[in-house]
């Protein structure tokens, strides 16, 4: 079967290689992948691994082979799941507790599109509670998690307030439920709609200290990337301004620790839900088949489209 890997001579170091299919634990179920999604994790740093490694975490496609010993999708269920490595590629095993069933409302490019990205963004949202009437701030907006956010705050019955680069992803985080918008590299101009009880934070470095300083009394900042290179790591937290909110804090998400405490199939089944009803519909930036994925890397490394870049595989490659 045909797979995408690291390949340092090829553009973006990834790269097609005829590999053996994989060979399905007890617990995996075998998957004709259908469409696939790409994460700036993976097209940032995950390609600087070995040539020949797997690539790929998020996929949508249709059940071969149901897993021997644990419950799950039958054959031929249309699904969604998630991978640590190895999505990328005709068939993937994939543990039955990662996978949800489709409905047959939702196609699979608008599925492969909610796996990582949904995931966190629901990881997140949950870090604040009760969110009925209080206040949200996303920062990073325009991209697949920040649009996931805002869509989830805001059924959560929060206030929500989304920062983006670039005017033209303004309407797009209104349309995903931001009833106020800032645009701009900094943060600060979303004080004016704080303080928050919930900021999801993307940005890293001086973004997230200035976020840091609009938490309201008791409010928490998760942090669930860093997307503003090395130096975002070095935040210099103005301690002064933020003694104004007591018992805020700031949490560092990591995605897989999250699903060790629930499944990623029951997370996952509850934003299939979501997308069936109408209420959450990723919005997708790029849709084009997989051949073109070094081209779709470099564009979502450069940032030149809003939302989630899916990639389609024929049936017959």
């Amino acid at each position: 079967m045909q797979a995408i890997v690291v390949d340092p001579q090829s553009p973006q170091r990834v790269g097609f290689r005829i590999v053996e299919p994989p060979a399905p634990r007890a617990t995996e179920a075998l998957i004709r992948v259908k469409a696939i999604s790409l994460n700036r994790g993976e097209v940032v740093y995950r390609v600087q691994g070995e040539a020949g490694t797997p690539l790929g975490w998020d996929l949508a496609g249709v059940v071969e082979r149901p897993a021997a010993e644990e419950p799950g999708p039958a054959r031929g269920a249309r699904v969604v799941g998630l991978l640590h490595s190895g999505a990328w590629a005709e068939l993937a095993a994939v543990p039955a507790n990662a996978l949800a069933e489709l409905e047959p409302s939702v196609t699979f490019e608008q599925a492969a599109a909610l796996p990582t990205a949904g995931l966190t963004a629901l990881a997140a949202i949950e870090h604040g509670g009760n969110l009925i009437a209080r206040s949200v701030l996303v920062t990073g907006a325009s991209g697949g998690v920040g649009l996931i956010a805002c869509r989830l705050a805001s059924l959560a019955g929060a206030r929500v307030a989304a920062q983006v680069r670039q005017p033209v992803s303004a309407q797009l985080a209104k349309e995903a439920g931001a009833e106020h918008v800032v645009v701009g590299e900094s943060v600060a101009a979303a004080e004016r709609f704080g303080p928050y009880d919930l900021i999801v934070e993307q940005l890293g470095g001086r973004a997230l200290a200035e976020a840091m300083t609009q938490l309201a009394p008791g409010g928490t900042c998760v942090s669930v990337g860093v997307s503003t290179g090395p130096a975002g790591y070095e935040v210099p937290l103005d301690m002064a301004r933020m003694r104004r909110a007591p018992d805020a804090c700031l949490r560092i998400l990591n995605l897989y620790q999250e699903l060790e405490r629930e499944p990623a199939s029951l997370r996952l089944q509850r934003l299939v839900r979501l997308a069936s009803e109408g209420k959450l519909t990723p919005h997708l930036g790029v849709e084009a088949d997989w051949r073109e994925i070094a081209s779709v890397a470099q564009a979502l490394i450069d940032r030149r489209f809003p939302g989630k870049a899916v990639l389609r595989i024929p049936d017959e490659t």
